[in-house]
């Protein structure tokens, strides 16, 4: 346990007197705006979204013009009640229910839902039943603010744990640290612990002062979005930890960390909504930690989900914390 202490005190007390964090943490929204700028630019934007109950291939039997009218985005859902609630929060436009009798739910306080409403009464041949639902506004802040810390915890997480071994590596400190009775688990545990107490404080901080002056919406529990943000920022560590474990060149290191943090940037849902996506697409972002912790996080923020409801993406974050703690501690090369 002195050992542990020990570098997890010195690796404490390195981040702290590090001035060029502040830089990074600057330039790093610019660098994802432009990216996302580039990546998803296209004229061809869906401008309502309608969910769809009985499937899409059965709305094209019971509304053929409707289907046709262009700019709509028809994304079909098998949980009549978690796409009504969808449609209380103003997250989607409009429901269709072609299982049975057609019949629609809209919400009567949405600009969206009043306007799509117009456009099925004026098409020709559909014919459905007026259902009302109301509910509060989830505003795009609130949607957001989960990702955006997930995203900022991302970064601290991959290159402020991944970096620091390479340079270790490279200099020659984790060569006179062979010398010690320090094991590699030790010193990855303890780079581990040290990164998720400084960022688990930053994000509590920055998540406090944002929300005097904003208000956040908070459905859920503190203490379970606590639990999920935890098991997020260690899976993480643990996969720049893994990374780290044999990269002697900091150049080699910067490109796997890349290659690690694009892809879940793009994919996990941070910037924008998977719904509608492709199916392969939707299931490719399940291989990432983020994807979870931010799911979880808008589940617990703005649906009120307990932590039972939310136990899926707890075990899958867990699971790969342990899976590459251990497998980096293993493969750990201290020259």
């Amino acid at each position: 346990m002195k050992k542990f202490l020990a570098v997890l005190h010195a690796r404490n007390m390195e981040f702290l007197r590090d001035r060029s964090a502040l830089a990074w943490n600057l330039a790093m929204p610019f660098m994802l705006v432009i990216g996302l700028a580039f990546t998803f630019s296209s004229s061809d934007k869906e401008l309502y979204k309608i969910g769809v109950i009985g499937g899409i291939e059965k709305l094209h039997s019971v509304a053929p013009a409707l289907q046709a009218t262009q700019h709509l985005q028809f994304i079909a859902y098998d949980d009549l009640n978690a796409a009504i609630a969808k449609v209380e929060h103003h997250q989607m436009d409009m429901l269709l229910d072609v299982s049975g009798a057609p019949k629609y739910w809209v919400n009567s306080n949405s600009p969206n839902g009043y306007l799509l409403e117009r456009i099925v009464w004026g098409t020709e041949g559909t014919h459905f039943a007026q259902q009302l639902v109301q509910g509060a506004e989830i505003r795009y802040v609130d949607w957001f603010l989960p990702g955006i810390l997930g995203m900022n915890m991302m970064f601290a997480c991959l290159f402020g744990v991944g970096f620091v071994i390479v340079r270790y590596r490279k200099n020659g400190f984790l060569k006179r640290l062979k010398a010690t009775p320090l094991g590699a688990f030790q010193f990855l545990f303890a780079q581990l612990v040290s990164r998720l107490l400084l960022i688990m404080v930053i994000t509590t901080i920055v998540y406090s002062g944002c929300n005097l002056f904003i208000e956040f919406n908070m459905q859920g529990s503190y203490w379970t979005l606590l639990l999920v943000t935890t098991l997020g920022a260690m899976s993480m560590i643990s996969i720049g930890l893994l990374i780290a474990a044999r990269t002697a060149s900091e150049e080699l290191a910067g490109g796997l960390l890349n290659l690690t943090t694009w892809p879940m940037m793009l994919l996990s849902g941070a910037w924008f909504s998977l719904e509608g996506a492709q199916a392969w697409v939707q299931k490719l972002s399940l291989i990432f930690p983020l994807t979870h912790m931010i799911s979880a996080a808008r589940a617990i923020m703005n649906e009120g989900a307990t932590l039972s409801q939310v136990m899926p993406h707890v075990l899958v974050l867990a699971t790969m914390s342990v899976i590459f703690i251990a497998i980096g501690a293993f493969i750990f090369k201290w020259e």
